[in-house]
């Protein structure tokens, strides 16, 4: 259930998280869809635990669905791309310090050392505008399957 409220915030009531109150300043349009979920387009960014390297893409219309996220840098990955110009016009993006990459994680409960970040289909964000779109790279060699932590 979404709920509109009088200050610029959205009540859900999130099947992970319970109630939240989001402030629609981090909820992103996404212009173009995350594979296999096309009939969705809002996602909220959730600071589940302040400390954590890890963040939730949460479905504003679908409240059952959030997907764990990542920046590279978090764990010293080196991960640069260019932006094809097609989708950095379609999400109007004037100055490269305006967009916020990262990455959906997989992370088995049943062992999260085993986690798992796709570095080959990456979600851009202008942060201008709050358009978001997933990105599948091509000529590339990253992987769809990136193991966040390695063997020791």
């Amino acid at each position: 259930m979404i709920e509109t409220t009088e200050k610029d915030t959205v009540r859900i009531n999130s099947t992970k998280f319970g109630e939240l109150e989001i402030d629609k300043k981090v909820i992103f349009n996404f212009i173009s869809p995350i594979i296999g979920f096309e009939d969705l387009s809002k996602y909220a960014l959730i600071d589940y635990k302040p400390d954590s390297p890890f963040k939730w893409l949460q479905s504003i219309e679908q409240v059952d669905l959030a997907f764990p996220i990542t920046l590279c840098c978090f764990f010293q990955i080196d991960y640069s791309f260019n932006i094809p110009d097609k989708e950095a016009e379609e999400l109007e993006i004037e100055n490269p310090d305006d967009v916020f990459v990262f990455n959906i994680a997989n992370i088995p409960s049943s062992d999260p050392k085993a986690a798992t970040i796709n570095m080959l289909a990456p979600i851009v964000v202008n942060l201008k505008n709050n358009k978001a779109m997933q990105i599948v790279l091509k000529n590339t060699d990253f992987d769809v399957r990136y193991r966040l932590f390695k063997d020791e």
